[in-house]
């Protein structure tokens, strides 16, 4: 059974302030960049058989400070992008809040599609797809996949069986690991937002069998971008 390790990419300038979804040329700031190599040195202690990352600029510089010192390549997988917000791209959480759609978003969001864009349930069923078809390529071992923080939440409600309406109840922070087992039956959610050490999913490269036997970890806030 292969684990999967969600990473949030690092902070950049609009993280928990703008909406930026697909937009491109937007970087880690100079705190992403530091908290990028911190998430990199926890790290060091997992071997990682694949390394996977969103096609945007702050999970590829996120993804490429892990992938330093290792032999493993940076593999882009479009289906791991950030939300597409459509007209609301670029758009202030505070010009937001005051629209009945993001009333909607926050309430049910499950019916919430955003203006020219996804909705959040193609978001949720394309970033399980991906993470599924992850899972095909790798029997076991350790994978990371380094995307956004909608779209983890989005797929650890769909593990965890919790409805799409209550997937802000989960919270992703940024440079955070997330692990799920995925394969050889029900997925196990293995620990969530862990901003801290990740000696156990080492331990777990050259054991197999009871996952559901570790503690999550939850902790922290963050709005994505």
């Amino acid at each position: 059974m292969p684990i999967l390790l969600l990473i949030r990419h690092a902070v950049t300038e609009a993280t928990g302030k703008r909406l930026i979804g697909t937009t491109p040329g937007i970087s880690l700031s100079a705190e992403g960049g530091e908290q990028a190599l911190r998430l990199a040195e926890r790290l060091l202690p997992v071997r990682l058989d694949a390394l996977y990352a969103s096609p945007l600029e702050r999970c590829e510089q996120t993804a490429a400070a892990i992938a330093a010192g290792r032999r493993v390549a940076v593999r882009l997988l479009a289906d791991l992008r950030e939300v597409e917000y459509g007209a609301w791209t670029g758009r202030s959480l505070r010009q937001v809040a005051r629209t009945t759609l993001w009333r909607t978003v926050q309430r049910t969001p499950g019916s919430a599609r955003f203006p020219d864009g996804e909705s959040l349930a193609e978001v949720q069923q394309r970033g399980v797809a991906a993470l599924e078809e992850i899972s095909s390529r790798h029997a076991r071992g350790v994978v990371g996949v380094v995307t956004h923080g909608d779209v983890i939440r989005l797929a650890l409600a769909h593990y965890a069986g919790v409805h799409i309406d209550l997937f802000q109840r989960l919270i992703v922070s940024p440079a955070s690991v997330s692990a799920v087992g995925l394969g050889g039956g029900s997925p196990r959610i293995l620990s969530m937002n862990d901003t801290g050490g990740v000696q156990e999913y080492r331990s777990r490269t050259r054991r197999a069998g009871g996952p559901g036997r570790r503690r999550n970890q939850v902790s922290g806030r963050g709005e994505d971008s």
